[in-house]
């Protein structure tokens, strides 16, 4: 029994009293906390052990009070599950020092035993739960295979990912081929995830912003389709695909529980889109975090009432940054939960 479960009523489409609230990256860099612990284990310690995992992933819970906790792990696990050396480098990001380009470095990877491969994701999980003691949800994730594909061609972080859009367009047979790899393997990864406790899960379409409508749906969507229908009846699902605001329409009609969006549409273009059954997540630009704590508050209630009452989880466009005072997150959390709907939303339904 999960005593605050805002986001989960609000995601199954029931009236409630506020907007939940949580953050992207919020168990990360801006904590002090969390620094500390950074400076003695090398990032992939923290990822790979569960109880640090674990650790991590509660300190935002306790030091902002926000409504559903998010595991502390990478996107790229998959990748190593999959066979490919992943690096970590700090202020640099991460590394592949032999990305798949071709036939022959297919062959090096594979579709694995996620329940093995990644037992400690799933490890955290349940130590994680058990920790919270049914204080709040606990959100698992994973990266979408165009994304994920992103970095296992490009061999590192980019702004443009030519290197992956020119895979794509000369060998789009192997290209398909490795994206229902991902694909296959992301299921499994998130079905194991809600098993071992997860109440939600997250698709983060990190890179899904850099394609054109027509490309999203081919290298992109069709494959986060796939994962959501494995989902339904297990799980609540959110699909954050960051920039593909073009799509908004197509992502709602594949029966995702909720849509995560940036600061770079307007929440009434954004419902207008989507169309109002589906609930929306987001927007505020992390930048904006940074403001003096007077304007933020102001600029953190205009989008609450931008978005209107029901059907929005208050979240960031993106991952906090690292330089954020933990004050003028706190405050950010602060402001949504004494945001209240009106009343005549509360007697409604949705």
């Amino acid at each position: 029994m999960i005593k605050n479960d805002l986001i989960l009523r609000t995601l199954a489409g029931l009236a409630t009293e506020r907007p939940p609230v949580w953050m992207m990256r919020q168990a990360g860099r801006y904590l002090p906390e969390y620094r500390r612990l950074r400076e003695k284990y090398s990032f992939f310690e923290r990822v790979q052990t569960p109880a640090l995992a674990a650790e991590i992933t509660l300190q935002p819970v306790d030091q902002l009070g926000v409504d559903a906790a998010i595991l502390f792990s990478d996107i790229l696990v998959v990748l190593q599950a999959m066979g490919l050396e992943v690096q970590l480098i700090e202020n640099t990001g991460p590394v592949l020092p032999e990305p798949v380009r071709s036939e022959a470095d297919a062959k090096r990877i594979f579709v694995p035993d996620v329940e093995d491969a990644l037992s400690y994701v799933f490890d955290a999980i349940r130590l994680t739960k058990q920790e919270l003691n049914g204080r709040i949800p606990l959100i698992g994730f994973a990266g979408s295979p165009w994304t994920l594909l992103c970095y296992m061609v490009d061999g590192k972080g980019s702004k443009t990912f030519d290197l992956t859009k020119s895979f794509c367009y000369t060998q789009p047979a192997l290209a398909h081929r490795i994206l229902q790899m991902l694909t296959d393997t992301t299921i499994n990864y998130l079905l194991q995830q809600v098993k071992a406790g997860a109440d939600v899960v997250q698709l983060f379409d990190s890179w899904g912003g850099l394609l054109g409508p027509e490309d999203f749906e081919v290298f992109s969507l069709q494959y986060m389709r796939q994962i959501i229908e494995a989902l339904k009846g297990e799980s609540p699902t959110i699909l954050f695909a960051k920039g593909a605001w073009h799509s908004l329409a197509e992502m709602a009609a594949t029966g995702v529980s909720c849509i995560g969006v940036d600061w770079c549409i307007r929440p009434q273009m954004a419902r207008e889109m989507a169309g109002s059954p589906v609930v929306l997540q987001g927007n505020f630009d992390p930048a904006r975090l940074l403001t003096p704590k007077a304007d933020l508050k102001k600029q953190v209630i205009r989008m609450l009432n931008a978005f209107g009452p029901g059907r929005h989880i208050a979240n960031l466009g993106h991952g906090i940054l690292p330089n954020v005072p933990v004050d003028h997150a706190k405050l950010f959390v602060d402001t949504v939960k004494n945001h209240v709907y009106q009343n005549s939303y509360e007697k409604s339904s949705l």
